[in-house]
C-alpha cells in the first residue's frame, strides 16, 4: 500500500521560507519496473477549491502554477523516498493545508495535466498546515 506522510508545516511571517517533506513508502522511487510515476504539492485554503501548486515526473519533468511559479520548486530525493517544496518569498495568500500526492504516469502527458486535475491523483496525504502571517 503506498503511504505519504507530510512534514515541515508551520507559522511563518510574510517573506519567509519553509520546506515541506514528504516521506513515500510502499513504491521504490527508481524502481521503472513499477512504472512511471507523478508526484505532486497540492494546497486547500478554506472556502476555496483545491489547487495543484508544483507536480514532478520520474524523468523530473516539473510544473509549478502561475501562482507560486518563481518561489516555490519541487524536488525529490530518490535516496530517501522523498519528495520536497521548498517555498520562498511566501505571501499570507499561500495559507492553506498543503497536500502531498502520488499515481502512476499516463504515458505522452506531462506534469501539467496531474496538477490542473485532468488526471486524478491517487494516493494522497493528510496534509500540513501552512500558514503566513502578514
Amino acid at each position: 500500500e503506498v503511504q505519504l506522510v507530510e512534514s515541515g508545516g508551520g507559522l511563518v511571517q510574510a517573506g519567509g521560507s519553509l520546506k515541506l517533506s514528504c516521506a513515500v513508502s510502499g513504491f521504490t522511487f527508481g524502481h521503472y519496473v513499477l512504472g512511471d510515476y507523478v508526484i505532486g504539492w497540492f494546497r486547500q485554503a478554506p472556502g476555496k477549491e483545491r489547487e495543484g501548486v508544483s507536480c514532478l515526473t520520474a524523468s523530473d519533468n516539473t510544473f509549478h502554477a502561475n501562482s507560486v511559479k518563481g518561489r516555490f520548486t519541487i524536488s525529490m530525493d530518490n535516496t530517501k523516498n522523498t519528495v520536497y517544496l521548498q517555498m520562498n518569498s511566501l505571501k499570507p495568500e499561500d495559507t492553506a493545508v498543503y497536500s502531498c500526492a502520488a499515481r502512476t504516469k499516463v504515458v505522452g502527458f506531462g506534469p501539467e495535466y496531474y496538477c490542473s486535475g485532468y488526471y486524478e491523483m491517487h494516493y494522497w496525504g493528510k496534509g500540513t498546515l501552512v500558514t503566513v502571517s502578514s
